[in-house]
């Protein structure tokens, strides 16, 4: 576990093997633990490990803070609940329900992942309705001894929302201040299907921005500082891969090759400002050729290429 903050760590959940993929955040207090976006079932075991090296069992866990309901940000949220059923679980409105009755969600995530489903996020049990706290953005919140400014933020997701304690001046973003793996400033926005909204996004952006934050915490991963820098390379990556999505949605080729094309297109363009091993980290953390869908949907729904 790193710090980042008095009171605040994070953890490397190692998802499948691999460094730099999911981290999750730790914050304690004398009033318990809080994880933010304990990630996928399939890291449990690298996730108690990582606690257990702090002193802390699951029985310690008060809250868990889900920025969004995405497999790898909270799929091991309802097994928690599970075990220690004093867990209260902050989500989104929009995503609450899916928490609590996850069929919906499994199935639109099984019709992406196919037969790697379970090889990759592992069990999602349902929250109970009594575990969830449910939010809209612009409240204000205790957790672990701390208050919280929440914001809704939408635009990689409809349900994302945004946590800001003030006190430490670290913001915890999930995936709206996108992929960062390493030190270099580079910023890949994530775009799975089935809810990205450039225009969302870039209002969420600005929202972030304003909170003057001293770091910013991604799951993709770990804390970043001067996030005025952090945020403006996010939009310049955001315009240019979704800019090259547009082209390819614009062509008159079959959907297969319009996916070869665009993968091909967009690790290129990732191989232009890092090696080739950084720009295979960036392709764990955000698949291109999931990218791809959501951007695809995106142009399809405002009328391009159709």
């Amino acid at each position: 576990m790193q710090t980042i903050a008095r009171g605040i760590t994070y953890g490397d959940l190692m998802f499948l093997g691999h460094p730099r993929v999911i981290a999750t955040a730790v914050l304690q207090g004398p009033a318990g633990v809080a994880l933010v976006d304990p990630g996928p079932s399939t890291c449990l075991g690298r996730l108690r490990g990582l606690l257990t090296e702090q002193g802390i069992g699951i029985g310690d866990v008060r809250t868990v803070l889900l920025t969004h309901i995405h497999l790898d940000h909270a799929g091991a949220t309802g097994t928690l609940v599970r075990d220690n059923p004093a867990i209260q679980v902050y989500v989104h409105e929009r995503g609450a329900p899916h928490m609590a009755d996850p069929a919906k969600l499994l199935s639109s995530a099984r019709r992406l992942y196919g037969d790697d489903m379970d090889r990759l996020w592992g069990e999602f049990w349902p929250v109970p309705h009594d575990n969830l706290r449910v939010l809209s953005g612009g409240e204000r919140i205790s957790v672990a001894d701390r208050e919280f400014e929440v914001a809704y933020t939408p635009g990689h997701a409809s349900h994302h929302i945004s946590f800001f304690d003030r006190s430490s001046g670290v913001a915890f973003v999930g995936d709206a201040a996108g992929i960062r793996t390493g030190s270099d400033l580079f910023v890949l926005p994530p775009t799975p299907p089935p809810d990205i909204d450039i225009d969302a996004w870039k209002a969420s952006v600005a929202l972030i921005d304003r909170w003057q934050a001293e770091t910013l915490f991604i799951t993709h991963f770990g804390p970043h500082g001067e996030p005025g820098t952090h945020l403006a390379s996010l939009v310049e990556h955001l315009d240019g891969i979704a800019a090259l999505a547009k082209t390819i949605v614009e062509r008159d080729v079959a959907d297969e090759e319009r996916v070869r094309l665009f993968t091909d297109e967009a690790r290129r363009y990732l191989q232009r400002h890092m090696p080739d091993s950084a720009a295979a980290v960036y392709d764990q953390a955000a698949p291109l050729w999931q990218c791809w869908l959501g951007l695809a949907r995106y142009w399809k729904k405002r009328g391009v290429g159709a």
